[in-house]
């Protein structure tokens, strides 16, 4: 393989027409020979450089509105040719087929007319063909052509054939970067047909596309490298969210946002949820904005600390300035009033992050080593209609409302996962714990007095007695929790014997 290709020829057929006309007139006055096709060739051609067509290469005009026009043996040919083999340049030869040196094309806008809301006819139209088809053929070949996918390559690219031609290390990267680029447009296609077919689990072959949106400083900590990627046919991270001021939004940043944000919104109207290091420390429903905020963060003030803070309604002023005097990372929420804006201006670093509410259906994916665990959500949609008292005392109204809140609240936390609960607020949460009783521990400590007459819901059944014994020294009254341990019959007894409501839902919400 030679290291440097020199550009003799081109051919340039791209929907992204940005920096289109500059890049072709400086490979012409290069003395570049350009081929193109359809809309391509015509602004170069209006531009007053010369171009051929491809239909004159070929001999054969478009057919069936420009389905067919580059594939054809005098274009493809003139790109895969092994340049190494005298046998392929001397078919070339005989065959009156020239080489190319370089190929620029970029693909239909499919994924723009599936986020405009085209119609199937007009998405399907927008399925490129013979694009992908060029881009991979130029890439395979890339021991003598170079393949662009991208107008932010066109400078590096005129910068190479000023220097005698792209670099083989530079065609390999291109080659890498073309491969990506229709693996992702795939990736897309295959996506818009999984939800055309109503596809919500897990399908047999699974084809993400993700797109690099920024990097970041670094990731969970300062020597691994990160980034953040987009998945394409979304409107980006978090819904498309956006960062409205603040420092950069770190790896860390944004993994608790998200939890921050899903959580919220699975709680009712006017919630407040506080979450540090994925996972929830307070989280409250209240009247106002405001008093959810404060209630959540009376849960565990010490832990609030650096975390990040989530709304599921538009921030006012009052709720604003209640978070004035704890450092806070981020601030996420649907909107922000002009007040809320205001108050937080003289927050420098303090990220504010305008998301929308989480979409439903998604899957959720953890690689592992040569593969990955996919799983659809984990929906907290069980209703009290759902649920069995199974306990001598039925919960009081109030207790049951603390329990729902609880019960949600419990789906989101690392498991073992205990959450007291009352008065609609998270009073402690014990997270992460290889044993539920130390869980149980943790959220009554957290809780000191105020665990006296809470709820308490646990996001998997309890194996002995001793969590429900160890609640009801802290004074818990109610007990939500899925069932089915062999050992429910000494749970229960336990919970009848302290006098405590007991709700099975059963549903298990592990999260690891």
């Amino acid at each position: 393989m030679s290291d440097r290709v020199q550009i003799r020829r081109a051919l340039l057929s791209v929907s992204d027409k940005e920096g289109l006309v500059p890049f072709a007139r400086a490979l012409a006055e290069a003395g570049v020979a350009i081929v193109s096709t359809g809309s391509t060739a015509a602004g170069i051609r209006e531009a007053g450089i010369q171009v051929r067509d491809v239909s004159d290469v070929t001999g054969s005009a478009e057919m069936l509105d420009g389905r067919v026009k580059t594939l054809h043996p005098a274009i493809h040919a003139g790109i895969l040719a092994d340049r190494t083999k005298d046998a392929h340049l001397d078919e070339l030869e005989a065959r009156g087929i020239e080489p190319f040196d370089l190929v620029a094309v970029n693909l239909y806008p499919f994924e723009r007319a599936v986020t405009s809301g085209g119609s199937a006819e007009d998405i399907v139209e927008q399925i490129d063909i013979g694009g992908p088809t060029l881009v991979r053929a130029a890439a395979k070949n890339f021991a003598s052509v170079a393949v662009v996918v991208s107008p932010d390559r066109y400078d590096e690219i005129l910068a190479a054939v000023a220097e005698g031609g792209p670099s083989l290390d530079m065609r390999a990267r291109l080659a890498e970067e073309a491969f990506a680029h229709v693996a992702t447009y795939d990736a897309a296609i295959a996506g818009w047909f999984r939800d055309r077919a109503g596809g919500e689990g897990p399908p047999a072959s699974l084809t993400l596309g993700l797109e690099r949106a920024g990097a970041l400083r670094y990731g969970e900590n300062p020597h691994q490298e990160a980034a953040l990627y987009r998945e394409v046919l979304t409107p980006g991270p978090l819904g498309g969210a956006e960062v409205l001021q603040g420092k950069e939004m770190s790896f860390n940043n944004w993994l608790d946002a998200d939890a921050a944000r899903t959580l919220v919104w699975s709680l009712g109207d006017r919630a407040a949820v506080i979450v540090k290091h994925n996972n929830p420390c307070g989280a409250a429903v209240a009247p106002s904005l405001e008093e959810a905020y404060r209630a959540a963060l009376a849960s565990d003030p010490v832990s609030a600390f650096g975390g990040v803070v989530a709304f599921n309604e538009e921030v006012d002023g009052a709720a604003a300035a209640a978070m004035a005097e704890v450092f806070t990372e981020v601030v996420v929420a649907p909107g922000f009033t002009p007040e809320a804006m205001e108050a937080f201006g003289s927050r420098a670093n303090l990220r504010l992050l305008r998301a929308a509410r989480p979409r439903a259906g998604r899957l959720e994916i953890r690689p592992i080593e040569g593969g990955a665990l996919v799983q659809q959500a984990d929906p907290v949609d069980e209703t009290p209609k759902a649920f069995t008292v199974a306990s001598r005392r039925k919960p009081t109204p109030a207790e049951w409302d603390d329990l729902a809140l609880a019960w949600v609240v419990a789906a989101r936390v690392r498991s073992n996962a205990i959450v007291l609960a009352s008065g609609m607020a998270t009073m402690g949460i014990g997270a992460g714990q290889m044993s539920r009783v130390d869980a149980v521990d943790i959220a009554c400590r957290k809780a000191g007095p105020r665990s006296r007459d809470a709820v308490m819901a646990s996001d998997a059944f309890f194996p002995f007695r001793d969590g429900i014994d160890r609640a009801a020294e802290a004074g818990v009254r109610a007990v939500i929790q899925p069932g089915g341990s062999v050992r429910d019959a000494e749970v229960l007894g336990a919970a009848d014997e302290h006098g405590m409501a007991v709700v099975l839902t059963g549903t298990r919400h592990f999260r690891h």
